[in-house]
This record gives structure tokens, C-alpha cells and sequence, in this order.
């Protein structure tokens, strides 16, 4: 198993964070993508990556929350971070029109400024898309030839999204989300459709904690050790044996990051 989304930088995992990457190796994840959302985290996340070589690794990027952050400073960063051995995409990086916490204009241009990075230096793209299909496509599309992977993390579209992403080559990331009884019911029925050599699971850790886990834990806080609840419920979902699964999706996060 490999968990290719954890926001272990998040604060909800400041007093214990060695204890949870040590409960996710105990429940058999083999290797954890530590997010980058802006250009602190991601320098944090690249120091976290470090302190467990050859288990974690980290994405270099700003996420479309933090758009209207984006500099020629943050984009120096991003370079100087790049260069780093356990840095092995740029994102998270996108545009998310649920919210607008930066402008869309602003998203737009930071999402096409490290698009155009991750094609200069031939890196994958960690993606996010929210109630933006449309304009998310519009930019992508054009850079899709120079980029060694894309990679459409935490998908919660819906069929029609799905099958312009995989008519592009994107692989496809998915979370908990599966395990929500009142908001995954589409997903759910989208899942059998994704090829398996483009299917990747995360956990999105600290956020999306599997509504159907039983017993429940004792806080709303996931992690990466839940991550085997979401290889057993996308395998049931796809009619797979969830070792088989759990092993090809960890492959091809390994193929995709190049690890």
C-alpha cells in the first residue's frame, strides 16, 4: 500500500507526527506522498520526507487556496526545493472554485506557472480540481504532452469529469471519500471504471476520515494507517482482491513518482 496523499504538515499532527508515519509502516503502507500546499509547507515537507528516507517522499507546490501567494520567490523556492532527492512532484497545485480563497484569475496563473515549471524540469504534477472541470482542462491540456505524469488527487467528480480526465492520461486519486454514505454515493459507482494501471489511493490525511470505519475512532482525525479501509472498500467496490489492489496501486505510485 501506498498512500500517495498525507498533509503531514498540518498541525493536527504537531504533538505525534512520528507516531503516526510508525502506526502507518505497523498497518503495512509501504510508502507515504507528503503534500506540499504552499512554499513553508513544502519546505517542511521536504524536511518530514527526510527524516524517513526511503518511506516518504514529498510534493513541492501551492495549492489554489494559497494562489494569490505565488512569486517569483515562491517559484525560486520551489526550484531550490526540486533539487532535493525526496521532492518528486510539483502541486499541490490547481484550482478550486468551491471556495475562491484566491481569486480564479489568480489560481489560473500560479496553476499555469507550475505547470510550466513541472514541464521545464520534466517533473509529474500533483493536481487538484474543485467545481472547476472546465477551466482545469483548459489549462492542463496544452502542457499534457511535456509532462512525465499527471496525477488528479482526491477525485470527487463526476462520470462525465472522469472520463475527460482519463481521455487525457491522468491518473486518478481516491480517497475516503468512497466511504461517505451521503456524499460518495456517485464515486462509488465511478470507481470500477478507472483502468488499474491509473488508480492510486491516499488518505488526504488529517481530512476525510472514512465515515464507515468500525468501530469509529475515538477522533475525526484520519491518517495514513487507515489507509488499508480504503483498499478494502475500493477493492469490494471493483470486484478486486484488495491485496492485489493494495500491491498495483502502490506500483503504480512507485511507476508515476518515479521511486
Amino acid at each position: 500500500m501506498f498512500d500517495i496523499g498525507v498533509n503531514l504538515t498540518s498541525t493536527q499532527f504537531a504533538k505525534d507526527r512520528k507516531q503516526v508515519v510508525k502506526r502507518a509502516r505497523d498497518a503495512g503502507v509501504n510508502g507515504i506522498l507528503i503534500t506540499g500546499t504552499n512554499a513553508l509547507e513544502s519546505q517542511q515537507a521536504q524536511s518530514l520526507a527526510l527524516q524517513h528516507p526511503d518511506y516518504c517522499w514529498s510534493t513541492a507546490g501551492v495549492h489554489p487556496h494559497h494562489a494569490s501567494e505565488w512569486s517569483g520567490e515562491t517559484e525560486t523556492t520551489l526550484r531550490r526545493l526540486v533539487e532535493m532527492p525526496q521532492v518528486v512532484a510539483i502541486g499541490e497545485c490547481g484550482l478550486d472554485f468551491n471556495r475562491n480563497f484566491s481569486e480564479p484569475e489568480q489560481q489560473a496563473y500560479a496553476f499555469n506557472a507550475q505547470l510550466e515549471l513541472a514541464a521545464e524540469l520534466s517533473l509529474p504534477v500533483f493536481l487538484h480540481c474543485r467545481e472547476a472541470h472546465s477551466r482545469f482542462i483548459s489549462i492542463l491540456q496544452p502542457w499534457l504532452p511535456r509532462l512525465p505524469a499527471a496525477v488528479l488527487h482526491c477525485f470527487t467528480g463526476n462520470r462525465q469529469e472522469l472520463e475527460d480526465c482519463l481521455a487525457l492520461g491522468l491518473s486518478i486519486g481516491i480517497t475516503g471519500w468512497v466511504c461517505d454514505e451521503r456524499r460518495g454515493l456517485e464515486l462509488r459507482e465511478l470507481v470500477p471504471l478507472i483502468p488499474a494501471d491509473r488508480l492510486l489511493l491516499e488518505t488526504d490525511a488529517p481530512w476525510l476520515l472514512p465515515r464507515d470505519m468500525r468501530p469509529r475512532p475515538a477522533s475525526r482525525r484520519n491518517e495514513p494507517c487507515f489507509l488499508p479501509h480504503i483498499v478494502e472498500q475500493v477493492a469490494l467496490l471493483r470486484g478486486d482482491d484488495a491485496h492485489q489492489l493494495a500491491e498495483k496501486t502502490a506500483e503504480n505510485a512507485r511507476r508515476i513518482f518515479r521511486l
